[in-house]
């Protein structure tokens, strides 16, 4: 019996080339998953979309098209960012096998995003930001280069292949807090603070990325979201 991957979004950010939207949707539909989403393309629709799709034309049709990154994350409980580069402050990175493990095991309810940056420079640092992890392709480091359907490939690959193997064991009492609700604690968090003067606005430093990656490692579910902003609310409240 196949997984279902009805939680699991691919994501295309501002793709340039056609070709490679419909070569990610042929590697994405022989894997099992049909979710896709294009972040502003330069060229959807268009004929090579189809013509690279091949038997994947249901796939391309129901794609969605967002204008940015929040609005194609913002329903989403998890978030995975490709990424090639090193970072100046580290974020969790995983392999594809890793990531696929993980994704895996998760609540079936958990809506989950896999972002794939532009062909040319990938993922910009405020949406790698976003990520709740960073995944790495290994390659040869003397010409690591993916083309983006490889890469969707790639990772499609290592879904299908572990799903077979892996249960639902996890569940919590409570749904996981989605991107939309947590950005929404990270403004309130950022709104208390500079109201405390424990942050400086003009001078913010790394306070506020490093709370958010604590945040994000963490991952903490709806109510617990809803309680830490009660407790922000009460604290404004007093200081009034």
């Amino acid at each position: 019996m196949s997984r279902d991957f009805s939680n699991i979004r691919i994501v295309l950010v501002e793709p340039s080339h056609p070709g490679n939207i419909g070569g990610a949707a042929r590697a994405m539909k022989t894997m099992g998953l049909s979710e896709l989403v294009l972040v502003n393309p330069a060229r959807y629709p268009d004929p090579q979309a189809q013509w690279r799709a091949a038997g994947a034309q249901d796939v391309l049709e129901s794609a969605r098209i967002c204008a940015d990154v929040n609005e194609a994350i913002a329903d989403c409980h998890w978030v995975v960012g490709t990424s090639t580069r090193s970072r100046r402050i580290p974020w969790p990175l995983q392999m594809a096998q890793e990531v696929a493990s993980d994704l895996l095991a998760k609540p079936a309810a958990t809506r989950i995003a896999i972002l794939f940056g532009t062909e040319t420079s990938g993922l910009a640092n405020e949406e790698l930001q976003k990520c709740h992890c960073h995944l790495q392709i290994p390659a040869n480091p003397e010409y690591p280069s993916l083309n983006l359907a490889m890469a969707v490939q790639v990772v499609c690959y290592e879904l299908n292949r572990q799903a077979t193997d892996v249960e639902q064991a996890r569940s919590w009492d409570r749904p996981p807090a989605s991107v939309a609700e947590t950005e929404a604690l990270f403004e309130h968090f950022e709104r208390v603070l500079v109201a405390a003067d424990f942050l400086n606005p003009d001078n913010p430093g790394q306070t506020m990325t490093r709370l958010r990656r604590l945040f994000t490692r963490i991952t903490p579910d709806e109510t617990e979201v809803q309680i830490l902003r009660g407790i922000l609310t009460t604290l404004e409240r007093s200081r009034t």
